[in-house]
């Protein structure tokens, strides 16, 4: 039987396997040079984003979480929401139950039903989907949108938490990105996987062992404890 560090770490691998995690020297959008870099935009391809999907849905039923439907922020969440939705839907251990989502346009539409809002309507406990944690900017206007609608913010789920923290060198911030936003909306934050895990393949994996001290060094320097 797989556990969730079993899956979490089949992640890691999947994510390896469509270059969605790549090892090297990548500079980051806070400026810094990391020797790893995920970017769950080249999940790209019907199969990659099925397969995602079922790791998102199952990570959410791991985790007891209740919840009512999904909102995924435009962007990147939009097909992970929807492809998401269609995983849980078919869940086993859910027994067929549907699964409602809603997703936000970044410009209002002025035609049609107008509005900045697609789907279903947002009620209930929801639960916010994206690929990762960076500034907390789209959990933020997520959290207010539903809010906005009369809904309760239930939980994120993301694919990866870098366990980060953010800041200038010397300066950095006590806590991690996702532990802020867990701690300012008072919302559980549930990932796929993380660096422990990432750290785990490359301890178990002769193919990657050569990235394992940078990665530790990296995390030594910019990790939370």
């Amino acid at each position: 039987m797989s556990t969730d560090s079993d899956r979490a770490v089949e992640f890691v691998r999947f994510a390896l396997q469509t270059n969605v995690l790549r090892f090297g020297s990548f500079k980051v959008k806070s400026g810094r040079v990391s020797p790893y870099f995920f970017n769950a935009g080249l999940f790209d391809s019907g199969a990659s984003v099925g397969r995602l999907a079922r790791f998102y849905a199952q990570a959410l039923v791991d985790s007891g979480i209740e919840f009512d439907m999904l909102f995924g922020p435009a962007y990147k969440g939009i097909p992970l929401a929807t492809a998401t939705a269609i995983a849980l839907a078919e869940h086993p251990d859910r027994g067929g139950q549907d699964v409602p989502f809603a997703y936000n346009r970044k410009e209002a539409k002025d035609h049609g039903e107008g509005g900045t809002l697609v789907g279903a309507p947002l009620k209930g406990r929801v639960v916010i989907i994206d690929d990762v944690i960076t500034a907390g900017t789209s959990v933020r206007e997520s959290v207010d949108i539903i809010q906005a609608a009369g809904a309760t913010p239930q939980a994120v789920l993301i694919a990866m938490d870098r366990m980060e923290r953010a800041g200038a060198d010397g300066a950095l911030s006590a806590h991690s990105a996702v532990q802020e936003v867990s701690q300012r909306y008072g919302l559980p934050v549930v990932a796929i996987s993380s660096l422990d895990d990432i750290l785990t393949l490359l301890g178990q994996d002769a193919a990657f062992a050569s990235h394992q001290a940078d990665v530790l060094a990296y995390r030594a320097r910019y990790g939370i404890a």
